[in-house]
């Protein structure tokens, strides 16, 4: 039985995963195994959804006994194209999850079985439109690794177990979800993962608190956007936090983004299904976006996000098309070869809709770093492109502990002025890690929303003043910090001492005396 609050169903779930990982992981490294689990999880949620959606529709048609895994195949072929154009793939009864996993311990081809299925899966959507968004999901998967045993059968015995401990998660009935249940399985691995895997594994995953505070404040005042984009996706949960911020339906045109690593590509794809996002719904492009952009002829995106890998190089003036890109060549000048940061800025800033609102993660060293990044942040700051800088607490992120901050890009402010927000100290420590609570993302916002001084916290800049400082945006030049040293009183401070130099002195007296009298007594 599922339990029935929503506290009780994560609980249950985040329990039961956390012991799935560390019976199965074994020899396989925690972060490769990760792609294992998440990849089976995937397996059981597309099954799940298939069935769940063919049987509403013949239940509707007025087949009140149909269930579709209790199909013959044969039987099943009738329904495969315009599932195919609806869902953008298909399982056969024999495939789907819960019938390979009824059969797994009795099948000692399983690994082959596995792969078979899911190139079957994936072929399924050949010619369709679905074909992109399907075509490689499966490929980390990898059922015949040395990583699951030295042995067929110690591999399939591994397989076994996986497929048995996804097949007891208690994830309920579609229908009856209280919670984004395969969804919020996705993203407790992945944070539980990305914890123990330093940069390897948080490099391209956001912790959600930071995801959500990002979203909302590309959406202050909006009740619905045309679509959102994020150029360095990763595994996709920044994008996904606009499904729960607006609903999905008010993303009216859906997600977008692109992500050079391939498997983190595939993660970010799976977690838009797993989201129960359907194939026409996402548009996710593998790739390098600042040599290579996807959606280059989109129309413009009225909310972006994102959070871009710190100080990469990149191909800079050593490419000499790169200068006169119409992304990078208003500021006249290209981001350095070691530090594409600005790059990136750059790139979103020519996405970005000219309603629309982009929160960009940054390293600090982009907001007082001289050179061409100055000269950026100059075009920047002079066409009244920066609405607002926010500093963040140190030790958010996963593989670091450096204190990052927000740049806010609008294109059509109300105002001639940037709004500095120092929430540094917005933070409460949780496990080995700081975290944006509920209270501290509020007290953001509203900061934020109101655009105007708040004492220690929030200052709304002129451009001119911006520019006068050298084009410094760093958020500790303008927010004054609360002096919290206690004032010291010195003249109660000396009357004190003296008090205490007199009590020693008496009492070094008192000693002398009684050491005499026991001296003149020996």
């Amino acid at each position: 039985m599922v339990p029935s609050t929503k506290e009780a169903q994560r609980a249950e779930l985040h329990k039961t995963i956390w012991r799935i990982a560390n019976d199965l992981r074994g020899s396989v490294d925690g972060w490769d195994f990760k792609t294992y689990v998440l990849g089976i999880l995937f397996y059981r949620f597309i099954s799940e959804n298939l069935t769940a959606y063919l049987n509403a529709h013949e239940r509707e048609a007025g087949r009140s006994e149909f269930d579709y895994a209790k199909l013959s195949d044969a039987d099943a072929e009738f329904g495969r194209a315009e599932t195919v154009a609806e869902k953008g793939f298909y399982i056969l009864p024999s495939e789907l999850f819960e019938s390979v996993c009824r059969r797994a311990g009795d099948d000692e081809n399983l690994n082959e079985t596995l792969e078979c299925v899911f190139r079957n899966i994936e072929g399924s959507a050949v010619g369709a439109d679905s074909e992109d968004d399907l075509k490689g999901l499966f490929d980390d998967l990898d059922v015949n690794s040395a990583k699951l045993g030295n042995t067929v059968a110690r591999r399939n015995e591994k397989l076994v177990k996986l497929l048995g401990a996804i097949g007891d998660l208690e994830l309920g009935r579609f229908e009856d979800h209280t919670i984004d249940a395969f969804g919020d399985a996705y993203e407790y691995l992945m944070q539980m993962y990305a914890s123990s895997a330093g940069k390897s594994g948080g490099e391209f995953y956001t912790p959600q608190e930071v995801s959500e505070l990002l979203a909302r404040i590309t959406v202050v005042g909006r009740t619905e956007v045309n679509k959102v984009y994020d150029p360095a996706c990763g595994s996709g949960s920044l994008l996904l936090k606009f499904a729960k911020v607006l609903g999905k339906e008010n993303v009216r045109q859906g997600f977008f983004g692109q992500e050079i690593n391939l498997t983190t590509y595939n993660l970010a794809r799976i977690n838009m299904f797993l989201h129960d996002v359907n194939y026409e719904q996402f548009d996710l492009a593998h790739g390098d976006t600042l040599t290579d952009p996807a959606h280059w002829d989109d129309e413009p995106f009225e909310a972006i996000v994102s959070n871009p890998p710190y100080s990469i190089k990149w191909d800079g003036d050593a490419d000499p098309l790169l200068i006169n890109d119409p992304r990078f060549a208003p500021a006249g000048v290209l981001a350095p070869k070691s530090r594409a940061d600005l790059a990136f800025t750059m790139h979103i800033l020519s996405w970005l809709a000219v309603d629309g609102a982009a929160a960009i993660v940054e390293f600090p060293g982009v907001l007082y770093r001289g050179g061409a990044e100055r000269k950026i942040r100059k075009y920047l700051v002079d066409n009244n492109y920066v609405d607002a800088v926010i500093q963040l607490p140190p030790d958010l992120f996963f593989g670091t502990t450096i204190a990052t901050c927000v740049i806010v890009l609008k294109k059509s402010k109300t105002d001639n002025a940037v709004l500095f927000i120092d929430a540094s100290a917005e933070f409460v420590r949780g496990g080995n890690k700081n975290k944006l609570i509920e209270a501290n993302r509020q007290k953001i916002l509203d900061a934020f929303t109101a655009r105007e001084d708040a004492e220690y916290f929030a200052r709304l800049v002129p451009s001119a003043e911006i520019a006068e400082n050298d084009y410094n945006i760093a958020v500790s030049s303008y927010v004054e910090q609360e002096d919290t040293t206690e004032a010291v009183d010195i003249t109660a401070l000396n009357a004190e001492i003296a008090r205490i130099v007199a009590r020693q002195t008496e009492l070094r007296t008192q000693i002398d005396a009684i050491v005499a009298d026991l001296e003149g007594g020996a």
